[in-house]
């Protein structure tokens, strides 16, 4: 899949992280997809930066990055955080 939707603005809630497209479209993405986030505080969340594409959202601080294609097509963090279950 291949996206030309750049991300404009980010925004956080309590439980949610929103993200302004450059086509008109907020995307409303659960915390807890990308639980460093969900465990961040609020200034860590706020510490991101959008790349010049508008293609990706990253969190030096915090080691994270995600890409607007994953958001759109419904994919969380694939990443294991925390001690494997058994």
């Amino acid at each position: 899949m291949s996206t030309s939707v750049r991300a404009m603005a980010l925004s956080f809630d309590d439980h949610t992280m929103w993200v302004e497209l450059d086509d008109g479209r907020s995307l409303g993405i659960p915390l807890a997809w990308f639980p460093r986030l969900m465990q961040a505080t609020a200034e860590q969340r706020n510490a991101f930066r959008i790349s010049p594409s508008g293609n990706g959202l990253h969190w030096p601080d915090l080691d994270e990055d995600i890409s607007v294609e994953g958001l759109i097509a419904g994919r969380g963090d694939r990443t294991a955080v925390g001690p494997k279950a058994a």
